[in-house]
């Protein structure tokens, strides 16, 4: 299953990439309602973005984002080429996805 949805348009040189992560983001100071018991930590950490192998953004996120966390930025550039998104979460998992700049 795809846990990104993302859309980068490039406007008079400058690109905007907007992307939806699904993602629990718990931040493990939140208690189960049923049993309790804490609920373990599971966030995003690094969000990596790479336009033609060069990284044109990165940001180290913590258990304060929110679940399914939206991400918007704007570079220089990138017009014709192929934009990947990668996330990477505290228990290893991750996935990125790719996108032709429009």
């Amino acid at each position: 299953m795809a846990t990104i949805k993302i859309r980068a348009k490039e406007k008079d040189g400058v690109t905007t990439v907007k992307a939806l992560m699904t993602h629990p983001m718990e931040s493990g100071l939140r208690k189960d309602s049923k049993s309790g018991g804490m609920i373990p930590a599971h966030f995003i950490q690094e969000v990596v973005c790479e336009v033609g192998g060069k990284m044109v953004m990165n940001a180290h996120w913590s258990g304060g984002v929110s679940k399914n966390p939206y991400l918007s930025f704007k570079f220089d550039g990138g017009k014709g080429e192929t934009l990947k998104l990668t996330w990477t979460d505290n228990q290893g998992k991750s996935d990125s996805i790719e996108e032709a700049i429009g």
